[in-house]
């Protein structure tokens, strides 16, 4: 039988991993996420209409959809493809591009304060205060043209007569702005009829009059407006600014850009097969869409997302735009696919005659371009699901014949400020480009962090100075020690110890839980402000553990928790750069290519540090060669510290260096040149040095003879001499001749020689003893 392996057993979880879960306002509940095609997530979001500054309900949605979109996709895993429309032809972009044209072509052509321009203002003024202030007047000061003027003391008195202006503002909100309007213009017609008549005198009264008398032109003159690049200029502009405002809020460009002018063909084919299915018809070169028909077909249901707003005839009137005609329809809830152009407005050819699209018709189109007979998630301002988003769901699930084109609506809530509901409309709105002016888009992000994503958003001084700020402020200074913990670490190197005991297995315990918990917080529908709070638990649990280890501390778990933090703060879009630093990084600078600060300084920190301890220990050990142990210190500092990091220090006589940045592959190779050369030197000293101390112990080899023994065997030739003196020098040769006295002289002198040498040879003997 042959030896098998054991049987292996499936693990039990212990834990179950949590589901994400999207509260949808198709349900209104929150309900598990199921795209239909695998990792693949089909995104349309509704874009600007563009055609005046962005603001901070531009703000509130589009960075809250870049928060999700970067969960979804960076930390959930999901392959987004996000498609983005921007509205470029809409009637508020008509009306706000042909009343800026023609006041501007007016005030060009004012040259002085003449009595025609002050009637002109005036009815301007007066038609203004009939038609708009009027609505929200309660009938007995309700004025006519006749009566206009004895009543107008007591209407422009009801600015400061709160009670009264509440009880107007439930007639029409917006009677307080069209009120201040029409009491700015007569406060400037006032000041234009005492004061002088010169052409600034008259650009002044144009200037305040400005909201009254484009709207006046624009009825007198609307006709005359014939170029379509008026229209497309103005939304142009817009867009751009749009842009490089969500661009300094760090929200992600869309994947797939639309624009409505750029689908009109597209568009007149939807709406044929709208037609020829059945759900639409024309009136006078309008096309309307038969909401009735449509909900009362057997596969179809109109309004899914408020189905009590059916009936709200203001909101049908909102999404149908201030230029529509509304005869013709046989429901109120009828609402146009397209628009039978007027004189004054752009148009294109159709087979119903020139015309333009309907607002809601543009996202049907582009997203069914773009993605078919369904997506996976729609979104946009809760201010949109009627009749906006319900009507681009009637008017698809028509086109397409399916009964659900959308599967999850993501509406965010509705942004107020100081207590009070954000509108453009009524001009109670903040640009992006004022509120960037007094706190930066990380503090933006955060008070939408803060706050649930579908939840009304609170925008408050409060808010920006107390809680915001105290997280930013929590994040910076504990982040900022955990990174100087690992600064002042030994950069891995083994202390012997493994600094993993109970309080390790303590912190370690506690990140695993609060991935747990954060995953948890973000499949609970996206809730960022729980996420955000497990984030600083986690970062004062950290600094606990820090303060209590000291030196003991495990640097590994240290950094593990703050690369994680950091991490999930730049999934929330709060932190810089490609490269991961502590914390959630830098600011925004203008260079997309900025270098990441912590990991450009940390080397050179970490070197400065070193050598400052070095330098400590020496000057408190106040050894005796201190100085010269510091020197050496300065030394290795310059020729091998900072040779790496492209830091050349040239030693300058005055004694001050002269720093240079070189690239560190210059450096090094010239200072492995300078090292070489150095060696080579070096060599040659050392062998000249033994080549001296060779012939110096030659020399002194030669002194080891006694000089009395140096004319004598061995040390000559036996036989060569027969006779010598007392000193040991010869008198005769072998022979017993005598030498001569030429012979003696230099056997003398060797002798003498000699006598020197040894006596140089004895006191090196004595020496090595």
């Amino acid at each position: 039988m042959s030896v098998q392996q054991p049987a292996w057993n499936v693990p039990t979880r212990l834990i179950e991993e949590p589901v994400l879960k999207v509260f949808n306002s198709l349900t209104k509940t929150k309900t598990e996420f199921v795209p239909r095609n695998g990792r693949l997530v089909k995104w349309y979001n509704c874009g600007p209409t563009v055609y005046d500054a962005s603001h901070m309900g531009h703000a509130r949605n589009y960075v809250t959809q870049d928060v999700i979109r970067r969960i979804i996709s960076d930390y959930f895993g999901y392959d987004v493809h996000f498609v983005m429309n921007i509205t470029d032809i809409d009637d508020k972009i008509i009306l706000r591009a042909r009343q800026s044209h023609l006041f501007e072509n007016f005030r060009a052509q004012t040259s002085s304060l003449t009595p025609d321009l002050l009637n002109k203002v005036q009815d301007a003024w007066r038609s203004h205060v009939l038609d708009k202030v009027s609505k929200g007047l309660p009938d007995n000061i309700k004025p006519t043209a006749e009566t206009l003027h004895i009543l107008w003391p007591q209407i422009e008195a009801l600015r400061d007569n709160k009670i009264q202006k509440a009880e107007c503002l439930k007639r029409d909100e917006k009677f307080e702005m069209n009120l201040g309007t029409a009491i700015r213009t007569a406060s400037a017609l006032s000041g234009a009829q005492k004061g002088q008549k010169d052409r600034e005198s008259a650009l002044i009264l144009l200037d305040e009059s400005r909201d009254i008398l484009s709207a006046f032109l624009d009825n007198e003159l609307r006709d005359t407006v014939t170029d379509p690049s008026i229209f497309r200029s103005l939304a142009a502009f817009w867009e751009d600014q749009f842009f490089k405002d969500m661009d300094r809020l760090r929200v992600r460009k869309p994947d797939t850009l639309t624009r409505v002018t750029e689908y009109v063909p597209e568009i007149v084919e939807f709406v044929k097969r709208v037609m020829g299915n059945g759900y639409a018809y024309e009136h006078e070169g309008s096309v309307y869409f038969d909401t009735v028909v449509f909900d009362s077909s057997e596969n179809h249901t109109y309004a899914k997302l408020e189905p009590w707003s059916k009936g709200n005839r203001e909101l049908l009137a909102e999404g149908e735009g201030a230029l529509s005609i509304t005869t013709g329809k046989r429901s109120a809830s009828d609402f146009a696919l397209w628009k039978a152009s007027k004189p004054g407005e752009p148009s294109w050819p159709s087979p119903w005659g020139p015309g333009r699209p309907g607002w809601h018709i543009e996202c049907s189109v582009m997203a069914s371009a773009i993605f078919g007979d369904n997506m996976d998630i729609h979104s946009g301002g809760i201010d949109l699901a009627f009749p906006h988003h319900d009507n681009e769901m009637a008017q698809s699930e028509a086109y397409h014949e399916c009964s659900a084109w959308v599967n999850y609506f993501i509406h965010t809530g509705h942004l107020h400020i100081e207590g009070l509901k954000m509108s453009k409309s009524l001009k109670n709105f903040i640009t992006i480009d004022d509120i960037l002016q007094r706190f930066t888009p990380r503090q933006l992000r955060l008070a939408f962090l803060l706050q649930l994503w579908n939840a009304k958003v609170d925008f408050s001084e409060s808010l920006m100075i107390g809680e915001v700020k105290t997280i930013e402020t929590t994040f910076n200074v504990r982040v900022a020690m955990m990174s100087k913990s690992l600064l002042l670490a030994n950069e891995g190197k083994s202390d012997g110890y493994h600094h993993y005991e109970e309080p390790e297995r303590d912190l370690t315990n506690g990140l695993d839980e609060s991935k747990l918990a954060f995953r948890s917080a973000l499949c609970d529908s996206f809730n960022t402000p729980e996420a955000l709070k497990i984030l600083r638990d986690l970062v004062s649990r950290t600094n606990v553990y820090i303060n209590t280890r000291a030196k003991s501390l495990n640097v590994a778990l240290v950094e593990r928790s703050a690369r994680w933090v950091g991490d999930m703060l730049r999934l929330f879009g709060l932190g810089e750069g490609e490269k991961l630093e502590l914390g959630w990084g830098q600011e925004t600078t203008s260079d997309a290519n900025a270098a990441n600060r912590e990991e450009l300084l940390l080397p050179y920190l970490r070197i400065l540090s070193s050598f400052r301890d070095g330098v400590r220990q020496l000057t408190i050990a106040k050894g005796d060669d201190s100085l010269r142990e510091i020197l050496k210190l300065c030394d290795r500092l310059r020729d091998e510290d900072l040779v790496p990091l492209g830091v050349a220090l040239d030693d300058q006589e005055d004694g001050k260096a002269l720093v240079k940045l070189v690239p560190s592959s210059e450096l090094i190779k010239a200072r492995d040149e300078k090292r070489q050369k150095l060696e080579a030197q070096a060599a040659r000293k050392a062998a000249l040095a033994q080549a001296g101390q060779d012939k110096r112990l030659a020399k002194l080899e030669k002194g080891r003879t006694p000089p009395e023994e140096l004319f004598k065997p061995p040390n000559v030739p036996e036989g060569q001499y027969s006779q010598w003196n007392e000193q040991g020098v010869p008198t005769a040769d072998g022979e017993g001749g005598k030498l001569s006295k030429t012979q003696e002289k230099k056997l003398s002198k060797q002798w003498a020689e000699q006598k020197k040498l040894h006596e140089e040879f004895l006191t090196w003997q004595q020496q090595q003893q």
